[in-house]
């Protein structure tokens, strides 16, 4: 049951129906806070509800997350009393303390921060998120358990850097403390929707960035941090099960972890530098996250091929671009539109990213020997309709690909080059004949992904005109036409854009490609010909999007630098 003080409160300065207090009076779950029940009852928005609920409480509401917060005001609370209560301080005159709360209605929240920064306390309302923003900033991710290591007296934060390495690092590795703070910092990566968490030491600091949106950001962390780098080293080669004694190779392991009530799993990899051991987390959701085919983002023409092409019995489609360019999530789009009971689905995968019903799906292995060349002998005696392989990466795997293509599969695949012509001679070159190429291919799709503006501030402007002119367009290409550019709010944490999504250029191979294919003709002249027949070039398709208000000129002419050469 709910506080009912509080509810009579908002009964007699009616914010809330009858009905709507009626919900909160029955919600079993009332001991996470008001605010919060009324948030997950859906009964209003944390912070229109805050701002109408704070004056009736007689408190400041305040959007503190842009607020600078200098190191003295923070000393005057805890880290972990910040961490414990999710609060932060805002302010401090006269000997009372101003510190901003989620829930300015419980009663004892006030108490225990007085008792926590040893002065009078005076609560300010503002939302959760916000409150954890600044106090990530100001604090870092993590202080409170560094914060409670130097109580415990487990580290000597004065002491000088040769101190620090005299640890028995085996015993410090397993402590409880050790084991909170990384899944902090992995918590952390997973709520601002980072792909990749890198721990990086250097020759003062432990370095950790998070990559959001397919560029990397640093994360703010506690200075004293450095004087446990091995130890946070370790405790991640633990979890994933590597040598903790080796540091002199690198290593590859994985990590199985629920996160926010998400299932999340972890490629990790080790890299010994001059100062220390990096390692790099790669956080995939197990189970989740599949993209449908409507979903990627294709006009119309390359919807048309697409769709077509998926759907044929036999051939092979090709999805090309560099690493990180989406390639993956397009394949298991492709996966998830035509996966039906009536087909047999395998796919060779390194490693298994997304897992999907109904679809057998084969981790590659090469130390035992379990490459994909050999996985794919083995899907030939499996009676499969549809093969899919990770990537070709030698003649012996495109060779049985094709040959599985040419005896009535249809293989999806993918390949390391900047457009879609260059798909043909990149199989060439590793030996594969013209002619089989030339039969087998059916389409190649080159992508790449660009951000997504945020849709609470991008705005309508001109673009850039140096921008404009070093791309090598013609400024009156835009005119006429409506252009956005990114802005930066507290939606997108003043980046300008959210979330990203995909550009493509997707080549038909016509009797007329395919046979330029076969007399082994330049990737230009290909280029040329499905130009000649409709297919977009990358950055045509960047445009259509720029148009459409879904990225901006400068996120178009960036990722399209490598295709226009």
């Amino acid at each position: 049951m709910t506080d009912t003080s509080a509810l009579s409160l908002l009964r007699e300065t009616k914010i809330l129906s009858e009905d709507d207090l009626a919900r909160l009076a029955a919600d079993p779950d009332a001991g996470a806070g008001l605010v919060a029940a009324v948030v997950r009852l859906g009964i209003a928005e944390e912070e229109k509800f805050l701002r109408a609920a704070a004056p009736v409480l007689g408190v400041e509401y305040r959007d503190v997350e842009e607020l600078e917060v200098p190191p003295e005001l923070a000393e005057k609370l805890p880290a972990r009393a910040v961490a414990q209560y999710g609060v932060v301080p805002v302010d401090f005159a006269d000997g009372v303390l101003s510190v901003a709360v989620p829930d300015p209605f419980d009663t004892r929240l006030a108490d225990a921060l007085r008792l926590a920064a040893g002065c009078e306390v005076v609560l300010v309302a503002c939302a959760k998120e916000k409150i954890l923003k600044l106090a990530n900033r100001v604090y870092g991710v993590g202080a409170d358990t560094l914060a409670q290591m130097a109580a415990d007296g487990r580290y000597d934060v004065d002491s000088d850097g040769d101190a620090a390495n005299k640890f028995d690092l085996s015993e410090v590795g397993q402590e409880a403390s050790i084991v909170k703070f990384v899944n902090q910092i992995i918590a952390e990566g997973d709520r601002r929707g980072a792909t990749d968490i890198h721990f990086e030491p250097m020759e003062k600091e432990l370095r950790i960035r998070y990559r959001v949106d397919g560029l990397l950001d640093k994360v703010d962390v506690p200075p004293q941090l450095h004087r446990l780098q091995a130890a946070v080293i370790s405790r991640i080669k633990v979890m994933a099960g590597l040598d903790i004694a080796e540091k002199r190779l690198p290593m590859d392991g994985r990590i199985g972890i629920r996160v926010n009530g998400k299932e999340i799993d972890i490629r990790v990899a080790t890299c010994p530098t001059v100062y220390g051991e990096k390692v790099v987390l790669r956080l995939l959701q197990k189970g989740g996250g599949v993209i449908r085919l409507d979903q990627l983002g294709f006009e119309e023409r390359d919807d048309h091929v697409v769709r077509h092409t998926i759907a044929r019995p036999n051939g092979i489609m090709l999805v090309t671009g560099p690493t990180g360019s989406g390639k993956s999530t397009s394949l298991y789009a492709f996966l998830h539109e035509i996966n039906t009971p009536d087909k047999n689905i395998m796919t060779a995968e390194d490693p298994v990213e997304y897992e999907m019903a109904g679809i057998m799906q084969v981790p590659i292995k090469p130390d035992i020997g379990l490459s994909f060349a050999r996985v794919l002998r083995s899907f030939l005696r499996q009676d499969p309709d549809v093969i899919m392989v990770g990537e070709i990466r030698d003649r012996e795997t495109a060779e049985i690909a094709i040959n599985a293509s040419l005896t009535g599969h249809l293989v999806f695949s993918t390949l390391h080059t900047n457009d879609s012509a260059g798909a043909f001679a990149r199989l060439i070159d590793m030996g594969v004949e013209p002619f089989l190429v030339s039969s087998s291919v059916v389409a190649v799709l080159a992508q790449r992904l660009v951000r997504r503006l945020c849709p609470d501030c991008k705005k309508e402007e001109a673009p850039d005109a140096r921008l404009v002119a070093a791309a090598g367009v013609d400024p009156a290409f835009f005119d006429g036409k409506k252009v956005w550019a990114p802005t930066g709010c507290r939606t997108c944490n003043k980046t300008g854009y959210k979330g990203r999504g995909g550009i493509f250029e997707v080549l038909h191979v016509s009797d007329a490609v395919r046979s330029l294919v076969t007399a082994h003709r330049p990737s230009s002249e290909i280029r040329a010909k499905a130009v000649e027949e409709g297919m977009s070039l990358l950055r045509e398709d960047g445009w259509a999007k720029v148009f459409k208000g879904f990225t901006s000129v400068e996120e178009v002419v960036r990722v399209t630098e490598d295709s226009e050469e």
